[in-house]
């Protein structure tokens, strides 16, 4: 099963495009927290930055939801991706394919899920 939950803070408002058959598709970068206690007993943090992508039959309108800083809920499956850069190297790319998004209050866990 390819699922994954997750809470976490947008970076950055989303770069929203329109393709060419007039479907809008958001992409934006979401910091999720994780929180344990290492071998010595200390408490650590670690941020992981996350690409989300989701397309407009899943939020029709996703600059009223997704702004710099908002607190996220988003469900979706893993999707991992290569395309040749200018140069014509080879990239790869994984990201979030978001089939549900929803806003979360400040303060309810945030990590995944």
């Amino acid at each position: 099963m390819n699922k994954v939950e997750l809470i976490g803070r947008v970076g950055k408002d989303p770069d929203v495009r329109e393709t060419k058959t007039g479907k809008k598709v958001a992409r934006f970068s979401l910091a999720v927290n994780e929180r344990f206690i290492n071998g010595m007993g200390d408490s650590v943090q670690n941020t992981n930055w996350l690409s989300i992508v989701v397309w407009n039959d899943v939020i029709s309108k996703p600059e009223d939801l997704i702004k710099k800083g908002a607190c996220l809920y988003v469900q979706g499956k893993i999707n991992n991706r290569s395309y040749l850069d200018k140069d014509g190297q080879k990239k790869y790319v994984t990201e979030i394919i978001g089939n549900l998004i929803e806003p979360r209050v400040a303060g309810q866990d945030q990590g995944v899920v």
